[in-house]
């Protein structure tokens, strides 16, 4: 009762502004939805028709417009001089590497793979398995296949050769594209041996395998039939094709907690035009800000705000291919806030807890300055008031809470740090519902 009151009481003094947007997107959807769609992204084809509801609850959003993911996470930047600002950073501690790609880059290297992928067969519609660690080269596989339409499915880095069966099977990919290796605090894992093995399995056979080498790690060896080397593959760059609004972005699994895993599949339009407002609405990112998301591209939350989100907004997206305490120790979190002067963190409280359990005295991070950070936020499963106590103590920024799935892909219920909203809610509420979710709570 204590807590609900407090609850209730923070929802009664929240900013005019949450309850005034909120409120529109529940009684005027289809005003509100199609005023953001016009406003974050750029369509190839007009709107038609913003809320088909014909068919409820399956809701078909911006039904005849057209656009492509890639060109709006890409191009338009180009278009608009940002081209030479970093898109992203790769921090790899276990190979003493650390990579900025501007978004010219990126570009260059998506449209020539996207070119590639198209002589390769893949065509609008088609599926791509992407099945690689949190390196750039996976970022530019999946707006490589979206660049061309097609639809991406990416598997778990080093998942076995069990579970990368199940998915290739149900995917029936045109093309898988891996890499050789992923790497792990004491081993390496062998990829494209898993892929093989997992193929041998599996009865459906892709046209081909795009294997990206990380050389610096290890040169495998491909098998000739099957197999084509990412660099052969990178041909001229192609143009954007557009999709319809409603085709599917991508395929991506659950991750089994509410039973056996199941492939969500995304639809374009609505979610681009979703991230693109919860970036700062929810998140309070800025242009110029450097946005870290501690999880991997394997997850939702990677699919969202590593990749789509961040570069939809423009902002700068690190990733992160280490662990919190052994890579090579529990100072790394706060080194590449430092080092690359990052302005928002998201993780999992589990991260922070093994931070807290192998580093209570912060001897490793104490060094380093956190002065450009302003926000951490936490979600993927509960956490307590201690911990998330610990975090607020250690890291001297607010920590907010958000709650959200895969079926979701963005969250249900959070503290907008865009929409003015206190940034010292409850310490165990995960927020009020976000636009578009009448949400009911129930008490029993």
């Amino acid at each position: 009762n204590v807590q609900f009151v407090a609850v209730q009481c923070w929802h009664d003094n929240v900013n005019p502004l949450y309850h005034d947007i909120y409120r529109r997107s529940i009684e005027e959807p289809e005003a509100f939805w199609g005023e953001l769609a016009e406003q974050l992204i750029d369509w190839d084809k007009s709107i038609e028709n913003v809320m088909d509801d014909s068919n409820s609850p399956f809701t078909k959003w911006f039904v005849g417009g057209q656009l492509n993911a890639c060109y709006n996470v890409l191009d338009r930047h180009i278009l608009n001089n940002k081209g030479n600002k970093i898109a992203l950073i790769h921090d790899s501690p276990m190979t003493n590497t650390v990579r900025r790609v501007t978004y010219n880059e990126l570009f260059e290297k998506v449209s020539r793979l996207a070119g590639g992928l198209q002589k390769l067969g893949v065509k609008k519609g088609d599926r791509v398995v992407i099945y690689m660690p949190l390196i750039p080269e996976a970022i530019m596989a999946m707006l490589a296949t979206v660049r061309l339409g097609a639809v991406h499915s990416v598997v778990f880095g080093g998942f076995a050769a069990s579970e990368l069966c199940t998915r290739i099977e149900h995917a029936e990919p045109k093309v898988i594209i891996a890499a050789n290796c992923g790497i792990e605090p004491n081993k390496i894992i062998h990829y494209l041996d898993i892929l093989h093995n997992a193929l041998e399995m599996s009865k459906w056979k892709p046209h081909k395998n795009v294997i990206f080498q990380r050389a610096n790690i290890l040169i495998s060896e491909l098998d000739s039939y099957v197999d084509v080397a990412w660099e052969k593959v990178l041909d001229d760059p192609v143009e954007c094709i557009p999709v319809e609004a409603n085709d599917p972005l991508y395929i991506l699994y659950t991750s089994g907690t509410t039973d056996k895993p199941k492939g969500i599949q995304r639809p374009t339009g609505g979610h681009l035009v979703t991230l693109m407002f919860t970036m700062n609405h929810i998140y309070g990112v800025q242009p110029d800000d450097v946005w870290w998301n501690a999880s991997d591209l394997g997850w939702v939350v990677g699919h969202s705000y590593i990749c789509y989100g961040p570069l939809l907004f423009g902002a700068t997206s690190v990733m992160y291919e280490g662990k919190p305490d052994r890579t090579p120790d529990p100072g790394q979190y706060f080194r590449i806030i430092e080092q690359h002067k990052v302005s928002a963190l998201f993780s999992v409280p589990t991260s922070f807890r093994v931070l807290r359990r192998t580093d209570p005295e912060i001897k490793y991070g104490r060094k380093y300055s956190l002065n450009s950070l302003r926000t951490i936020f936490i979600a993927g499963e509960h956490c307590d008031i201690e911990t998330k106590s610990w975090i607020e103590k250690t890291f001297k920024v607010p920590v907010i809470n958000n709650w959200w799935q895969t079926e979701t892909g963005s969250a249900i219920t959070a503290t907008c740090v865009g929409l003015a909203q206190s940034l010292n809610p409850p310490p165990f509420t995960t927020g009020l519902p976000f636009c578009g979710y009448d949400s009911k709570y129930m008490t029993w």
